[in-house]
C-alpha cells in the first residue's frame, strides 16, 4: 500500500519572526505520545512562548502547549509537558556551542507533518531591540505600499 504524501502545517510562530532575528534553522523530529499526535493532527497547538534548550547533550521543546485531546481518556497527556528533540549529535553540539554565546536562543518556528511524522522547525535567534521592531514594521507597510503602486 503506497503512503499518501501528507505534508501540512499545525502552527507557525508568528511572534518569533517579529521578536527574533533567525540566523540559522533546523527540522527536527519530536518524541510524542498517542494523544498528542492527535491533537497536533486537529491542529490545537500554541508555541507562540516555547523555546529550546540543550540539557544532558539531549534538546528539549520547552513550555510548548498541545491541547489535551478531546476524547482522551485517564492517559492523556500534561499539556505543557518537556518534550525531547531529535536531533544528530553533530547538529546538537553545534547548536549547544551557538547558544552559549550571549543573546543567542533557540525558537521553535513551526510545527508540521512531513510523511506522516511530526517535525518541528527550530531557529538559532536573536533579540530584536524595539527600535529593531519599529524598523521591520516600517520596511514591511513600505513593501506593502510600493506593491500597491505597481497594482495600480
Amino acid at each position: 500500500m503506497k503512503q499518501e504524501n501528507t505534508n501540512y502545517t499545525v502552527v507557525v510562530n508568528k511572534k518569533a519572526y517579529h521578536d527574533y532575528f533567525i540566523l540559522q534553522t533546523w527540522e527536527a523530529g519530536i518524541c510524542l505520545v498517542g494523544t498528542e499526535v492527535k491533537s497536533l493532527r486537529a491542529k490545537k497547538a500554541n508555541i507562540s512562548d516555547a523555546y529550546a534548550t540543550v540539557k544532558n547533550g539531549e534538546v528539549f521543546l520547552i513550555n510548548a502547549h498541545i491541547n489535551e485531546y478531546e476524547q482522551g481518556n485517564r492517559f492523556n497527556h500534561d499539556p505543557r509537558r518537556d518534550r525531547k528533540l531529535l536531533l544528530n549529535r553533530s547538529e546538537i553540539r553545534k547548536i549547544s556551542s551557538k547558544i552559549k554565546e550571549k543573546g543567542f536562543t533557540l525558537v521553535p518556528l513551526k510545527i508540521y507533518f512531513k510523511n506522516g511524522k511530526a517535525k518541528v522547525e527550530i531557529a538559532l535567534a536573536k533579540g530584536k531591540h524595539t527600535y529593531d521592531k519599529r524598523e521591520s514594521i516600517a520596511d514591511r507597510d513600505f513593501m506593502r505600499e510600493q506593491s500597491r503602486k505597481i497594482k495600480i
